[in-house]
Formats: structure tokens, C-alpha cells, sequence
């Protein structure tokens, strides 16, 4: 009798610590979006029972990523970057949530003299003034890199910045005014803040800004699909307002 109560208990023991484990799902994210992603996941884990893996790159280096077959439960770009996935079925049908967007911001390292940013002509003359600039290289595909590269053109600075230019092929550009190799950094305002020893001087002009929107979506191939849509039902949700706030980001609704 002790072992058939033993042989039917084990199992059942098995399938309940199985059941409070949950699910571990892959969250890939768009670097700007990364610090509400990482600022969400600890109370989540602790509601659900489920784990939370987060991986970040720039938007072109995840498109490029996802069009390869990496698998995925949640993917957070911009709306045009999902817009393929969604046509060719590897988003699962009506799981785009808008969430947030972001503007680019124009930093230095703490205690330098803060330049004007109020007018076009401040920003020029910042750029100027610079001995180098650090900001995402276009070719990595990050979508301010891409903005300012054409935004330089427009402006006329182009043989200017590219001169002083550091390239920043991912990750948090304002870190290259704590190393010294640049004096400043042009990034979405949500990359610059984590950056200790950095200060944000302020979002560029209002005529030659450009807002960045960020969106997610489940994987219509997750097995993991329940998690995956409480995950970002999370991130749309009211409770990740304030964060998307703190983090230099407007909530989309």
C-alpha cells in the first residue's frame, strides 16, 4: 500500500512543482525600450510564477534576427519593423499593443558646461563646439542612428559630424562620455537616463525632432503563449505607465 501511495504521489508532487515553475519566456526588445521591459519583470515573475528572459539589440539587428528563425515569445520594435511579421504569420493574430514613445535627446558628461538646445541654431552650434559625437551607427540598424544621419544631411553638418563622429554599432551611446571618447552623446532620451555620470541637457528642438513608437506582439509559434500575452499585456497595462514615464518615455494610452 506505501508503495502505491508512493508511485501515485510522486507524479502528482512533480506536476505541481512543475505548475508553480511556470514558464520561461524569451522577450526580445528594442534597446530604447529595454529599461520598462527590465523594470516590469520582477513583480511579474512574482505574480505568475513565470521567468522572464530578456534579450535587447537595435531594431535592424532583431528584424534581422526574427526574419532568420530565432525564436521569440513577446518581440517589441517599432510598428514598421513588426508590420512584416505580422504579414507573413509569425505574429500571432491582433497581439500588436502599442506602448510607448520616445524622443532623442542630446547629453554630456556630469558637470561639463550644458550647451543650449532651444533652437535648431543651438543644436548646430553644440555640434560645433564638440571635439566628438557619439550616436548609434546607421548601419546597425538602431532607428535614431538612422534619423540622424539624414538629419545631419538636411542640416548641412554632415562633413562636420563625420569628422568627430563616434559610432556606436548598439547598447547605451552616453556611456561614451564617461569613458572620455566623446563630449556628446545623441540618443533616445530613454538610453541616456540609466547612464550614471551623464546628464541629459535636454530632447532636441521641437522642428528637428523625431519620436520613435514602440509596439509588441506575441510569437504565433510560442508554446508559451498564455505568459506571453499576460507579459505584455503587462507592459500596455496601467501598472507600466509610471515606469515608461521614468524611464523618459510617454505611455501610448
Amino acid at each position: 500500500m506505501r508503495r502505491l501511495v508512493t508511485l501515485i504521489l510522486v507524479p502528482a508532487v512533480a506536476l505541481a512543482s512543475t505548475s508553480v515553475r511556470g514558464d520561461t519566456i524569451t522577450v526580445l526588445t528594442a534597446g530604447a525600450f529595454k529599461p520598462v521591459v527590465a523594470a516590469m519583470v520582477p513583480a511579474f515573475e512574482a505574480r505568475t510564477g513565470h521567468k522572464v528572459d530578456v534579450q535587447n539589440d537595435t531594431t535592424g539587428a532583431l528584424s534581422r534576427r526574427v526574419a532568420a528563425g530565432e525564436a521569440f515569445d513577446v518581440l517589441v520594435l517599432t510598428p514598421s519593423a513588426l508590420r512584416p511579421f505580422a504579414d507573413d504569420g509569425k505574429l500571432a493574430a491582433g497581439s500588436v499593443t502599442p506602448l510607448a514613445k520616445v524622443a532623442i535627446g542630446v547629453a554630456v558628461k556630469s558637470g561639463a558646461p550644458l550647451p543650449a538646445m532651444a533652437t535648431v541654431d543651438d543644436f548646430k552650434q553644440a555640434i560645433a563646439n564638440a571635439r566628438s559625437v557619439a550616436y548609434i551607427d546607421p548601419a546597425s540598424g538602431g532607428s535614431s542612428g538612422i534619423y540622424l544621419d539624414g538629419l545631419f544631411q538636411r542640416l548641412g553638418i554632415a562633413d562636420v559630424v563625420r569628422a568627430k563622429a563616434v559610432l556606436v554599432p548598439g547598447g547605451l551611446v552616453a556611456e561614451r562620455l564617461v569613458t572620455g571618447e566623446a563630449d556628446l552623446a545623441i540618443h533616445q532620451i530613454s538610453e541616456i537616463l540609466p547612464v550614471p555620470g551623464v546628464t541629459l541637457v535636454a530632447p532636441l528642438p521641437e522642428a528637428i525632432q523625431s519620436y520613435t513608437t514602440y509596439a509588441g506582439a506575441v510569437s504565433s509559434r510560442s508554446s508559451r503563449g498564455e505568459a506571453a500575452r499576460a507579459f505584455l499585456a503587462t507592459l500596455g497595462g496601467p501598472e507600466a505607465a509610471d515606469a515608461i514615464r521614468a524611464k523618459g518615455m510617454t505611455p501610448a494610452r
